[in-house]
């Protein structure tokens, strides 16, 4: 790896797949929409020279091209195969995950100290990150490397998490552990510019859902599911129990978002018509830009009142308040961090001691119960203060002065604080802090050879016994063999393409057969192959000559001298 430049201490290469940046292609779910949202900030307000993404093929990023492109056209982007990370030249790679363990092992033969790793949290409640965490504590992971947590409440659960696990090791092995990755406290962002009211469509909106002057309507963004985002029959009693205490008022909720299945649509809507018959209910799409931009400008108050182990920070409050709407939310993980008094009330939450709900655990650990079912039942037995919340709705929709201020408060909140010009500078300060702490380290920094990770052993390595012999390949040397059948026949019959995955280009396998033949008794070495395809459009390595030669001994193209 090339040495940084000064300016690339402070710059980041973005690990990138679509699945973690793109909810229009893959399907609107938290994490993909905090991905492309960082993904236009990042783009928006980095200081960089350049724009470095690690993925796949070159076309895998040509999305993230496109919006460069609009967004920051001066600043050029530039791509680094997944196979070839020493090649992203800064100082830190950045994970969409925190569970990014996979990544140090693809860092490890090149040395644990040649780059910084960087990882996110988003949900943390499920199987594959709690298991993660214990990956993280026995991989390769360095002091220089963060998990950037969303919230202070994050950070606690990790922390806590991190405890067991080295509570767990110590007993186990006795082990003098290694320093934890940073865990610093960096919270999500938004283009606060985006969800700024419209009056046209706030009139749209109110006009479409019957809501008359002196009524207030509380909206929610979230994808509507009561088992994995927020149990609505208690919002409902809320509601209904409020309703009752105005007079000359009608109260609204607003839903703006998307059913995964039936089931879901049945509690929403069969609940409302239940337990709050005199409040409107009324249904939007989330899939819809113009339907959030119409629940943002109509709405009077934003509510999000998650009682979820799912929902790790909620970015949908922060939009409320770009929107300029006061906040009726649960107090519940980002959200302490994020609604402070002035800008909106956090509503009592209250869950059970831990061993209480240790049956859930285990039920989701040993595959009794799958994810929905562990969140699902968790949410069951999490109340959120009812006569607080109904005394809160009460309050609000009476003082419009209140809504008001709040309003106001908080958008000038989320502008100072959690906007991504604001957001991403931290986040530049945290990749230089890991850059400086990996290069100034006196730390021994650990190299594995490739052939040898401990998770991942070359096959040849990891199943040598399974053969009679291992090939030498300096010792090859290969004639023309007894197969007849043209080259590229053998190839169309056995069509490696359709598994995505070919060890060698038809051009260089016939470029080092060709070799071979005209070689003729004398034979050829695997050097003689490098030697004759130097400077063609087919050059061949001398890493994919050793693979070529095998393989052509297995279809008796060659044979040995």
């Amino acid at each position: 790896m090339t040495a940084p430049s000064s300016s690339a201490h402070r710059n980041a290469a973005i690990w990138y797949a679509q699945d973690g940046f793109d909810p229009t292609a893959k399907g609107i779910n938290g994490r993909r929409v905090a991905g492309e949202s960082f993904l236009k900030g990042f783009l928006r307000h980095a200081d960089v020279e350049e724009f470095v993404l690690l993925a796949k093929s070159e076309g895998e990023i040509t999305p993230v091209r496109d919006l460069a492109q609009q967004l920051r056209p001066t600043i050029p982007v530039r791509h680094t195969p997944l196979l070839r990370p020493h090649r992203i030249n800064v100082g830190t790679m950045f994970y969409p995950s925190p569970n990014f363990t996979a990544e140090a092992w693809r860092r490890a033969p090149h040395g644990t100290g040649t780059w910084s790793l960087c990882g996110i949290t988003h949900t943390t409640s499920t199987a594959a990150v709690m298991t993660g965490w214990m990956e993280l504590r026995t991989g390769p992971i360095c002091p220089w490397d963060a998990v950037i947590c969303t919230s202070t409440s994050v950070l606690q659960s990790t922390s806590f998490t991190l405890d067991l696990i080295d509570q767990h090791l110590r007993a186990r092995f006795g082990a003098n552990l290694p320093p934890r990755p940073m865990l610093p406290v960096i919270p999500l962002g938004i283009h606060c510019d985006d969800f700024a009211r419209d009056e046209g469509a706030r009139a749209e909106l109110r006009s479409r859902i019957g809501a008359g002057p002196n009524d207030v309507v509380f909206a929610t963004i979230a994808r509507l599911t009561p088992h994995e985002k927020f149990d609505p029959l208690p919002i409902y009693l809320a509601m209904q129990a409020a309703q009752h205490q105005l007079s000359g008022q009608r109260l609204h909720v607003v839903f703006c978002g998307q059913f995964r299945e039936d089931y879901s649509r049945r509690v929403f809507e069969q609940g409302a018509a239940h337990l709050m018959p005199n409040v409107g209910f009324h249904l939007l799409d989330g899939a819809s830009a113009s339907d959030r931009r119409a629940t943002l400008s109509g709405a009077d108050v934003f509510a999000f009142l998650i009682d979820n182990i799912q929902e790790t920070f909620g970015l949908a409050p922060l939009e409320g308040m770009a929107a300029g709407l006061p906040l009726l939310v649960s107090d519940w993980d980002g959200m302490k961090d994020t609604v402070s008094p002035e800008v909106g009330f956090r509503i009592t939450s209250r869950m059970l001691p831990a061993p209480t709900l240790a049956p859930e655990a285990l039920r989701y650990q040993g595959g009794i119960d799958n994810y929905v079912q562990y969140c699902g039942s968790t949410s069951a037995m999490t109340e959120i203060d009812l006569p607080e919340l109904t005394a809160r709705i009460v309050q609000l929709a009476r003082d419009p002065d209140l809504r008001a201020r709040m309003g106001a408060a908080g958008l000038a909140r989320v502008r100072a604080l959690f906007d991504w010009r604001v957001v991403v500078p931290q986040m530049q300060e945290l990749w230089a802090e890991q850059d400086k702490i990996r290069r100034a380290s006196a730390a021994a920094h650990l190299r594995y050879a490739s052939h040898l990770l401990p998770i991942a052993p070359s096959p040849t390595a990891l199943f040598a016994g399974y053969p009679t012999q291992t090939v030498l390949p300096d010792a090859l040397r290969l004639v023309a063999g007894t197969t007849r059948q043209p080259l590229a026949t053998v190839l169309a019959v056995r069509n490696y393409k359709t598994l995505g995955r070919f060890f060698a280009e038809p051009a260089q396998i016939e470029l080092a057969l060709g070799v071979i033949l005209a070689a003729g008794r004398e034979g050829a070495t695997i050097d003689d192959m490098v030697a004759a395809s130097a400077g063609s459009r087919a050059a061949i390595s001398r890493f994919d000559a050793e693979r070529i030669a095998i393989w052509l001994l297995k279809y008796g193209f060659a044979a040995r001298a």
